[in-house]
């Protein structure tokens, strides 16, 4: 038996509301491409970690209505935390580690600028990431979206997980790694560059900031590997791949 479909919706209010209005972008992937018909059994997300069963009702030319009939907390979600830095990537591969990110268990994901970066970003952008967090998501039935930030200054995006109890630099300069990765214990941050790498000069900053410098082996990695290979050796040591 397949997987129900699920689809993102706001502001679920059940049990005292049962009835859910799907509309926008999910209603026409739902109608025009997953051709969802009355009487479907689909899955219903809010980004609480809850999941809510529901049958589809009705459905009208711009929007359908489902019945909830229960809910469940997911148990996709990761037990650890784990934050995600890459600097902005050229073309779609930005896009291509927010999915692989997602799909490992990937808690909060930020972009940022850093001198050596050459790919531009913006709102619009932005907003197209998230998209793919959640499509990633329901894919790989996740039940909470990892939110995608951007972040043009470096020193406020290394800011933005100082309470992780680990976090690692992941530089293609480091000629041995500042800590024993294997005695790792609580949540994560992993910070990972553009195409471009990083400079001395932010090395340093995230070394003050109480970064530890990380190699990642003495072979150069492009940036998007250099991303997954990060995200999933976090999730190994974090027990999330047992």
């Amino acid at each position: 038996m397949s997987t129900p479909r699920r689809f993102f919706v706001d502001n679920i209010g059940y049990p005292k509301v049962t009835e859910i209005v799907l509309c926008g972008e999910e209603f026409v992937h739902a109608k025009t491409v997953l051709r969802v018909t009355e009487g479907s059994e689909i899955t219903l997300l809010d980004n609480s970690g809850r999941e809510y069963s529901a049958i589809v009702a009705r459905i009208g030319k711009r929007e359908l209505t489902a019945h909830i009939t229960g809910a469940v907390v997911g148990d996709k979600e990761p037990k650890a935390r784990i934050c995600l830095l890459c600097g902005a990537l050229k073309g779609d591969k930005t896009e291509l580690v927010v999915q692989k990110a997602v799909e490992l268990g990937v808690s909060e994901i930020i972009i940022f600028n850093s001198a050596y970066c050459s790919a531009y970003m913006n709102e619009g952008k932005t907003d197209r990431l998230n998209r793919v967090s959640r499509e990633a998501t329901k894919q790989c039935l996740r039940s909470r979206a990892p939110e995608v930030k951007y972040f043009e200054d470096f020193g406020q995006a290394l800011d933005a997980c100082a309470d992780c109890d680990n976090k690692l630099f992941f530089c293609e300069f480091a000629s041995s790694s500042d800590c024993e990765l294997a005695a790792m214990d609580g949540s994560v941050a992993l910070v990972v560059g553009s195409e471009g790498g990083f400079s001395e000069e932010e090395f340093a900053l995230a070394k003050a900031k109480g970064y530890a410098g990380i190699t990642l082996g003495k072979r150069i990695l492009r940036a998007e590997t250099a991303a997954v290979a990060a995200c999933t050796l976090a999730a190994f040591l974090t027990g999330e791949l047992k």
